[in-house]
């Protein structure tokens, strides 16, 4: 079956647990149509480029998937109907990339900043004026 990875950007009055709901439900979608969702990644609010539905921020979410091409058009076509999602956009990929999303990849190294001590200019040194 094709690879297919799916991000959609849902309102920002949701709770992260009603927002990682809608994972769990159209994947269920995907299931019922005979794909599978092989891996999903909750991204969290993000602030958009633009508004949206009056809405400046969204929850995003990342699936994956391996399923035929009528079980992604369903999957579709209910995301666009559903009140709480704002944007859909899947792609069709040779194969899903191995580990963590980039997006995945950079909350880790906010995360990892703390331990850094004061003087550090990540790599930048000052240099004085002759």
């Amino acid at each position: 079956m094709p690879l297919y990875e799916h991000v959609f950007i849902s309102r920002q009055d949701l709770s992260n647990a009603q927002a990682e709901g809608l994972i769990e439900h159209f994947s269920t979608v995907l299931a019922d149509n005979g794909g599978k969702v092989v891996e999903h990644e909750y991204w969290g609010v993000k602030t958009m480029a633009y508004k949206i539905n009056k809405n400046r921020k969204g929850h995003f979410a990342l699936l994956k998937s391996d399923a035929p091409a009528a079980a992604v058009q369903e999957m579709e076509r209910l995301m666009r109907l559903h009140d709480d999602v704002m944007r859909v956009l899947t792609i069709k990929v040779e194969k899903h990339a191995e580990g963590p999303s980039v997006q995945m990849q950079k909350r880790d190294e906010r995360e990892g900043r703390g331990d850094r001590e004061g003087g550090d200019r990540g790599g930048y040194e000052r240099r004085e004026r002759r």
